[in-house]
Formats: structure tokens, C-alpha cells, sequence
């Protein structure tokens, strides 16, 4: 079988989880800079069989676009001409990034390591992922 890939896109960072190859379980991948991820996904694809993109659709509570889906959609148009043939859904993403954060503090990271912006990224991706996988 193949993975399905989460993007948590960003304007500085993106973060990028993964299922394991029964599409099981979403783990954090990494962060990248944002300006790197097409090129870091070309790398990634050819290393491992990816079947979907799954990318966080920002929306406010009254469920319409937020700002930043301005950045994404030119994104997701690359992400489409540069795969073809992997299909690009998304999943909203409210909340994602105070879950992230909470989930850090649950897991007993200490204040200096809750500060770093691109663990908060990854696991936003997974979270995504996760909701993804449930959402099946």
C-alpha cells in the first residue's frame, strides 16, 4: 500500500505528517520551509508511494474561509500540476494549533521546548491526518 500525506501549510513553515503504509497510524514527519515544499515533496514521493494529499483548510467559526486560504490556494494549484495523479482533499483545520499546543503540554514538553513554532506545525499535520483517518 502507499501513505497519505497531511500538509499543515504555513506561510514561513509547513508541517507534513504521514500515515504508515496500511494507512493506520499519522505520524509527524518534519517541518519544512515553505518555500522548499514543493521540492521537498518531489524527494519524498520518489522515495515513498504517496496515494493522497491532505491538506488543512482554515476556516473561522462562522465556517468561512479565513485569511490565510489565500496563501493555500496557489499552493494547492501547484501541488496539482506537479502531481497529477495524487488527489489533493482537505480537512478543516480550526483548532488545530491550540490542540498541537495542549497536546504538547500533555506530553510534559517543558516551557523553552513548547516555544518551538515548527514542532507545533508537525503536530498540527498530524492532527489533521488523524481527522483525516477518523473522518474515512
Amino acid at each position: 500500500m502507499s501513505r497519505i500525506l497531511a500538509i499543515d501549510y504555513g506561510k514561513i513553515r509547513t508541517g507534513i505528517a504521514v500515515t504508515d503504509e496500511l494507512q493506520i497510524i499519522a505520524s509527524g514527519l518534519t517541518t519544512v520551509t515553505t518555500k522548499s515544499l514543493i521540492s521537498f515533496l518531489i524527494d519524498y514521493t520518489k522515495k515513498e508511494q504517496v496515494e493522497l494529499f491532505v491538506v488543512g483548510e482554515p476556516k473561522q467559526m462562522n465556517n468561512t474561509a479565513s485569511e490565510s486560504e489565500i496563501l493555500i490556494l496557489p499552493f494547492i494549484a501547484k501541488l496539482k500540476k506537479q502531481f497529477p495523479d495524487i488527489p489533493v482533499i482537505r480537512i478543516d483545520e480550526r483548532f488545530t494549533s491550540k490542540m498541537a499546543f495542549q497536546t504538547m503540554i500533555d506530553s510534559g514538553l517543558k516551557k523553552q521546548q513548547r516555544k518551538n513554532k515548527a514542532l507545533i506545525d508537525e503536530i498540527s499535520a498530524t492532527l489533521i491526518l488523524q481527522s483525516y483517518l477518523y473522518s474515512k
